[in-house]
């Protein structure tokens, strides 16, 4: 027997969870299937051994007053995120033991002054006078990269307001077709490496290829309002679920959607490993491109150029750890990226955070909960692990220490104060999160159009990094909401249905009758 809901989410990640409690709240109650026992995907903060650590990302922002986290909150109708504002947003450390904080107020001006000179200042001035109207534009929920008629029309519109507002703003135009680099001076070679490392963790790539206006937007995430979250990050998956259930939506966990078939009457309808199976006119999917691909019989004319792996980005290499709290000094920020030297990536290129010492929930007492990761590519890691079991295990460890090396030189006591350490390489993402290969981050933005469009059939919508705006808990916040909002305005009063709703309310019971099994709402167990 087949269970009929008005939209399905596959994925409990940002982007997917965004859309349904924007769909909740407007009044169409979606059904949310997630395959983990946690939601938030690469977002997500899981349980081992008494500590709570963050699964993937670790830094938050986009909690301005005008920010998407505050555009989410009127769409969703959550009045209260679990977050206290944190500043410095993080503490980036050179090679050359220069350390340079990254703060959200006036703070920063000063900082660059001192760290790179006070000729650095311009591009500074460049890059935020450029990220403003481009963080306006993506809060409109622009159809990006635009696919039909009406797309092209409605980002002229858009544009054309955001213009009028400064006819400065035309001069952004040539930087379309620029990289980051453009704007550097070339003689400052540390404001390059640093420019350069925050780049690789919000943009994928370096300035020499990033484009120039989505460099700007990524370098302005301190400027958006970082906070820290009670709980760990994957607290704010669980006020989305939270919204969601009171809404009348459900979210199903540990059930994996296997296949994907769609009908001639414009239906699908989707199998879960549990047995489960769903029909609905509308799928929201919360996936990569080619795990998507994989599910669909049938996939889409947008997906046809899609390969059987990605073709370029990057995976992680993690390190999960329960230190002792003495090993940390007192008022020691709570995220560090560590420049090992000059390259980046494979070790390079450290990011650490470390739990709050007031979230004495996070990790047992007198201890903290401590989340490291580098980027890696992640092919290697899958050649030795299928023909190189010995390989694997020695590049796990000789990873492991690069990365302890590169930790002690914020916290010089590391290994002796460590109580717990598991290590996590591109196939424990691939495990965990479902990502095919453990490919993560998004794609490196080179150019504009990199993003796979939303819209990739009628009624068949993809969110999460590999769309506009990208990466991030922002971004992926703002691509939800955008998906949802293109939903209710072409089929809002379609699905809208009671009786979509009454079969929400009741699925508790048709599960039951389907697999025997029963509804997890919602996930307390990974909160405290």
């Amino acid at each position: 027997m087949a269970v009929p809901a008005p939209v399905v989410v596959i994925g409990a990640g940002i982007g997917g969870l965004a859309a349904a409690a924007t769909l909740a709240h407007a009044g169409v109650p979606p059904l949310v299937l997630d395959a983990h026992v946690y939601p938030g995907g690469c977002a997500a903060t899981f349980r081992h051994r008494g500590y709570w650590f963050d699964a993937g990302a670790t830094l938050a922002s986009g909690f301005t007053a005008d920010g998407p986290m505050a555009l989410l909150s009127r769409a969703t109708g959550i009045t209260d995120w679990p977050v206290v504002r944190h500043e410095p947003a993080l503490v980036v450390h050179l090679p050359d033991g220069t350390t340079v904080p990254r703060w959200g107020d006036e703070r920063h001006w000063q900082t660059y002054c001192e760290a790179f000179g006070p000729s650095s200042l311009r591009f500074w001035r460049w890059q935020e006078a450029t990220a403003q109207p481009l963080w306006e534009l993506a809060a409109r929920c622009i159809p990006w990269p635009p696919q039909r008629l009406q797309d092209f029309l409605r980002l002229g519109v858009e544009g054309w307001q955001l213009i009028q507002h400064d006819w400065k703003r035309l001069g952004l135009l040539p930087d379309a077709f620029r990289t980051v680099a453009h704007h550097v001076p070339s003689e400052n070679s540390r404001l390059r490496q640093f420019v350069d490392a925050q780049l690789l963790i919000t943009a994928q790539a370096t300035s020499n290829r990033v484009n120039a206006l989505y460099g700007a937007a990524a370098l302005d995430f301190t400027n958006r309002g970082v906070v820290v979250v009670r709980g760990g990050v994957g607290a704010l998956a669980t006020t989305l679920c939270d919204a969601i259930i009171r809404q009348g939506g459900r979210v199903m966990l540990r059930h994996e959607v296997t296949s994907i078939t769609q009908h001639s009457d414009e239906q699908f309808t989707l199998i879960t490993n549990r047995g489960l199976e769903v029909t609905t006119p509308c799928i929201i999917a919360n996936l990569s491109p080619w795990s998507l691909a994989r599910l669909l019989t049938t996939p889409p004319a947008t997906l046809h150029h899609i390969i059987r792996h990605p073709p370029e980005g990057w995976s992680a290499f993690v390190l999960y750890l329960g230190i002792d709290e003495d090993a940390v000094p007192n008022d020691f920020p709570l995220h560090h990226q560590i420049l090992v030297d000059g390259t980046f990536g494979e070790g390079h290129s450290i990011f650490l955070s470390l739990s709050p010492s007031w979230d004495t929930a996070r990790a047992p007492a007198g201890q903290r909960a401590l989340t490291a990761s580098t980027h890696t590519r992640w092919e290697p890691w899958w050649n030795l692990r299928q023909h190189d079991p010995a390989g694997y295990a020695a590049r796990k460890q000789a990873y492991t220490e690069r990365m302890l090396d590169g930790i002690a030189r914020v916290l010089p006591t590391i290994r002796d104060a460590i109580r717990l350490l598991v290590p996590g390489t591109p196939v424990s993402f691939a495990r965990f999160t479902r990502r095919l290969f453990g490919w993560v981050g998004g794609f490196p933005q080179t150019r504009l159009g990199r993003a796979v469009p939303r819209r990739l059939a009628p009624n068949l919508w993809l969110v999460g990094d590999s769309t506009f705006p990208g990466q991030s808990i922002a971004a992926a916040a703002l691509g939800g909401l955008a998906v949802a909002h293109a939903i209710l305005q072409e089929h809002g009063q379609a699905l809208n249905m009671n009786k979509h709703a009454a079969t929400m309310r009741n699925l508790h019971e048709e599960e039951a009758d389907v697999i025997g099994g029963t509804l997890v709402d919602s996930t307390r167990s990974s909160t405290h």
